[in-house]
């Protein structure tokens, strides 16, 4: 029998130990992304003042954020996808390691560490998610990078080129399987491969986002426009990659055979995000801030 030509992504999600501490590659991507926050957040404070930052509200800023992602995350995990779980095992809410985090759930969890350090500040919530928001893009790629290393939240069957088997969708801990990867290398498993979702969405979601709401920040815009700009294209995104993306397997489609818990949470992103548009530009009248 002939070998696979697809790509075998069996990565062991721990990157290092140091002794009884195992270090994830998911735990990796969090702190790099944090790390790009501070970095990318103090420079625009020193050079780009008409924002009113300091590297001390940067910093200030990250703290909240970093609750906020965590427990938004897990929180929204639980609530939208786990409650099944939870019914079950009320300690479910801890046990982070099954199940794991959820964006929209997370996102929340920071517009709540917005409002909260917008009024110890003395700004609008819009004015600080207007300057968080860019910020947050690359974060989410690399969260996306941490699902493909770990082999996880993989997309659905497919025979494209770059279709990949993650033997982590073929039985739990695939990735370690030696029957596994024999078989995969006598071409055994070619009917396992599958869309590598979590690289469409590392892609639109990190670079992508990004580099549109820099380039659209890099001047004054009116209040809430580059927060609106990022909940509705990362809503668009993340809508149009549903489609590539197996669904949860304790969900599964919700309606009509093709719409996912993933849509019916983004399109109130786009809605909201294009409603701030319209607003912020209505209200600035010609456009500035």
């Amino acid at each position: 029998m002939n070998a696979s030509h697809y790509a075998y992504i069996a990565i062991d999600p721990v990157a290092f130990s140091l002794g009884p501490l195992s270090i994830h590659w998911y735990g990796i991507m969090y702190l790099l992304a944090f790390l790009f926050f501070l970095a990318r957040g103090n420079w625009l404070a020193r050079h780009r003042t008409w924002w009113g930052w300091t590297t001390q509200d940067v910093s200030d800023f990250l703290f909240y954020g970093m609750i906020g992602v965590v427990v938004g995350g897990r929180l929204g995990y639980v609530f939208f996808y786990g409650m099944d779980s939870l019914l079950q095992d009320p300690l479910f809410l801890f046990k982070i390691n099954q199940g794991g985090m959820s964006f929209h759930g997370g996102l929340l969890g920071v517009m709540v560490a917005s409002g909260w350090f917008a009024r110890r500040t003395h700004r609008t919530f819009w004015q600080v998610a207007d300057f968080v928001a860019p910020l947050a893009t690359i974060g989410l790629g690399l969260g996306r990078m941490g699902n493909f290393i770990g082999g996880e939240l993989w997309g659905r069957l497919s025979d494209v080129p770059w279709a990949m088997i993650f033997p982590n969708s073929i039985e739990p801990g695939g990735w370690s399987s030696v029957e596994l990867r024999e078989a995969w290398m006598a071409g055994s498993l070619d009917s396992f491969a599958r869309h590598p979702s979590q690289l469409y969405q590392a892609l639109l979601e990190g670079p992508v986002l990004y580099v549109l709401l820099a380039f659209y920040s890099r001047v004054p815009r009116p209040v809430a426009a580059v927060a609106g700009l990022f909940l509705a294209g990362y809503g668009c995104f993340r809508f149009v990659v549903e489609f590539f993306r197996e669904p949860d397997s304790q969900m599964g489609f919700l309606a009509e055979g093709w719409v996912t818990m993933g849509m019916i949470l983004s399109v109130p992103m786009i809605i909201l995000g294009m409603a701030a548009l319209v607003l912020a530009y209505r209200h600035a009248g010609h456009g500035g801030k």
